[in-house]
């Protein structure tokens, strides 16, 4: 594995452990004189996480996975791996592979051949450096032994399928041995049942290979499944970073609670009264668990359609919302029902068991949703007001 340059930086701003992993400091990136492409005032990426940049189409995930290879130089700020500064160190030089969406494998070669270019490349330039023919032939035969490709060895491109050319993407990246592996949307060219089974490998080859991954995707779902360390985009900014159940369950912005999650979660304008113990809107009313201080007026009130309950299944006079609705479609998914609802209060959805029996289209339905797991946002900025908010690891 080539070195990285090991120019020591100074201290930057924030207090991250720069022992590993990847600092994105002060980045801003432009493509033109208007807004940024990236503004990033500080990201860090642990050592050793498999961390997914998830957002919207255009909100600076692959200017950022860009900036970290070396590809793409930043107008600002600097980019620091395991603790070194490596702004200016080439891409060659930084310890990085990166698989691109598009996986660009050469035709004529066969899939061991295109795995062991880049090595045999650089044993041929560098002598020194680079490695004999018999530790390329071991590295080679592992990736193929750890991605199911063993038997695909001697065939070329054409003769395989999306799947299994993704899979030789991800192989000739590994067998560099990187201290970091970036993976920009690597699973979009494949269909609903491969991409669930990329999914699962990615987590097995990251967890086999200890090493930091950074993977971009629109797909929030591939993000929230995935990943052990999540960073939410929009924009060319960094709105919230966590553990997938922390954004989940605390988003901090009104974007970031609506973006996450499928069916999306429901919103609707309340009013908060001045006792700051009371929320109300036509068709629905709220008592949060304790009284919310410092703020009242118009906000926006969330709820996650699987945090709801048919009303007669909840404990009486437990805080929390009451919404009416009348049942408009039942959508069955397998192990639960989508229910969309309408009324007064706009239209909304819960997640119900398909154990039972579904609601019938046109029939009235009352839900119920625990206080601890009720959102309340400012409309002007989007930002979360904090109110009896549950823990990011509470279970239902």
């Amino acid at each position: 594995m080539t070195s990285l340059a090991t120019t020591e930086a100074p201290a930057p701003r924030g207090e991250h452990d720069l022992s590993s992993g990847v600092l994105l400091d002060g980045i801003i990136k432009r493509y033109d004189d208007d807004r940024p492409a990236l503004d990033v005032e500080q990201l860090h990426i642990p050592g050793r996480s498999l961390t997914v940049l998830v957002g919207p189409s255009g909100c600076g995930k692959s200017t950022a996975l860009g900036i970290v290879s070396g590809l793409l130089t930043p107008d600002e700020g600097r980019v620091l791996i395991e603790g070194a500064d490596v702004t200016g160190t080439p891409p060659g030089r930084r310890g990085v592979s990166m698989v691109f969406q598009d996986f660009a494998l050469y035709p004529h070669m066969t899939v061991e051949r295109n795995i062991s270019f880049g090595l045999r490349l650089e044993a041929k330039h560098h002598r020194k450096a680079g490695l004999d023919k018999a530790e390329i032939e071991r590295r080679v035969a592992h990736a193929c032994d750890s991605l199911g490709l063993s038997e695909l060895r001697h065939r070329r491109p054409a003769q395989l399928s999306g799947g299994q050319r993704q899979r030789v993407g991800l192989a000739r990246a590994i067998v560099r041995r990187p201290q970091v592996l970036l993976l920009d949307e690597p699973l979009s060219a494949l269909d609903a049942q491969l991409r669930q089974q990329a999914r699962v490998e990615l987590v097995r080859l990251h967890r086999e290979l200890g090493n930091t991954v950074v993977l971009v995707t629109h797909d929030q779902l591939e993000a929230l499944s995935m990943a052990t360390h999540l960073v939410v985009m929009n924009n060319a900014k960094i709105l919230q970073v966590g553990s997938p159940a922390e954004v989940y369950r605390r988003p901090l912005d009104l974007f970031v609670a609506t973006f996450l999650g499928s069916p999306p979660m429901n919103i609707a304008e309340v009013t908060l009264d001045k006792a700051g113990d009371a929320i109300t809107a036509p068709g629905l009313t709220a008592r949060p668990a304790r009284p919310i201080s410092g703020i009242a007026g118009t906000l926006k009130l969330g709820w996650r359609p699987g945090d709801g309950l048919l009303a007669h299944d909840a404990q009486p006079g437990r805080p929390g919302l009451l919404i009416d609705g009348v049942v408009e479609l039942v959508e069955f998914t397998g192990d639960s029902l989508v229910v969309q609802c309408g009324g007064e209060a706009g239209r909304w959805a819960v997640t119900l068991p398909a154990t039972g029996s579904a609601p019938a289209v046109g029939t009235p339905l009352t839900v119920h949703v625990p206080a601890d797991r009720l959102h309340l946002f400012v409309p002007e900025t989007g930002a979360r007001v904090e109110a009896a908010d549950a823990p990011a690891d509470h279970q239902r």
